[in-house]
């Protein structure tokens, strides 16, 4: 913990509206926001939280302060330069990426200043990402002698090979439009409006079925990573398995009886 920060504030704030939108605040500001080891075990726990809890829909993670998040610690990093303890760090991190890609509930990013190396590797990770004008984004390791290696695996698998490699090669920062032209983000909007901006595809995807988005968000994870006949056989089960669900059967009597359907979330 920075000498510069509260003992008695959390290191990530949890806030869920009556529309079942849990917003995760990282809240180390004289940090920017920097992935701590306790900051990442708190993510972690939240999101288990998040999985077993029907009222969560969906998940927004924000940052608090003047950015979202430069990426990890470094001086927490330095403390101890022993090949053990860089190993915790790197697979806390690396289960924290995995569990917001394996949640069955969808994750927003929510993006303001910068978002660099593991911060952008988070951003990355998350099945959508909102950003304001200001949003910058960077794999800049390679600046200090460090390749992102494990941001690479997020990047690589959010924006084209030839962007993602200019990225890790050069450390160069890229602005919110270029962002969402690559696909890293999704939505670009004025900073005044990115809370309204976020709340609003945040709601409008909890008003979904979550049975059906708790299916589609694996199996459009798990089909990604297959190969072209292999991922049909698979969501051709996937789209059996939904059809038999209560709110399939549901959405579409709905849809021919011409009212609004009731979602039971099964």
């Amino acid at each position: 913990m920075s000498l510069a920060e509260k003992i008695d504030e959390p290191l990530l704030i949890e806030e869920r509206d009556e529309q079942g939108v849990l917003r995760l605040t990282m809240n180390r500001p004289a940090a920017r926001n920097a992935l701590s080891m306790a900051l990442m075990a708190a993510i972690i726990d939240a999101l288990g939280r998040a999985d077993a809890d029907r009222e969560t829909r969906v998940v927004v993670i924000a940052g608090s302060g003047v950015g979202f998040c430069p990426g990890h610690d470094l001086r927490e990093m330095r403390q101890d330069p022993g090949r053990e303890a860089y190993a915790r760090i790197f697979e806390r991190c690396s289960d924290m990426m995995q569990k917001i890609v394996r949640l069955k509930k969808p994750v927003i990013a929510e993006v303001h200043g910068i978002a660099t190396a593991a911060g952008c590797q988070l951003v990355a990770s998350c099945d959508l990402a909102v950003a304001s004008e200001d949003a910058t984004f960077a794999t800049s390791g390679i600046n200090v002698g460090l390749f992102c290696s494990t941001p690479m695996v997020a990047l690589s698998r959010a924006v084209g090979r030839k962007a993602a490699m200019e990225m890790l090669l050069t450390g160069d920062f890229i602005d919110a439009p270029t962002a969402k032209a690559l696909g890293l983000i999704n939505r670009v909007v004025p900073a005044s409006g990115l809370r309204v901006a976020t709340d609003a595809l945040a709601h409008k995807i909890a008003g979904k079925s979550m049975a059906a988005i708790a299916l589609g968000k694996t199996a459009f994870y798990r089909q990604i990573e297959v190969d072209l006949t292999a991922a049909y056989a698979y969501t051709n089960d996937v789209m059996i398995e939904n059809m038999q669900v209560h709110d399939a059967e549901e959405g579409i009597d709905a849809f021919i009886q011409k009212r609004k359907p009731v979602w039971r979330d099964e």
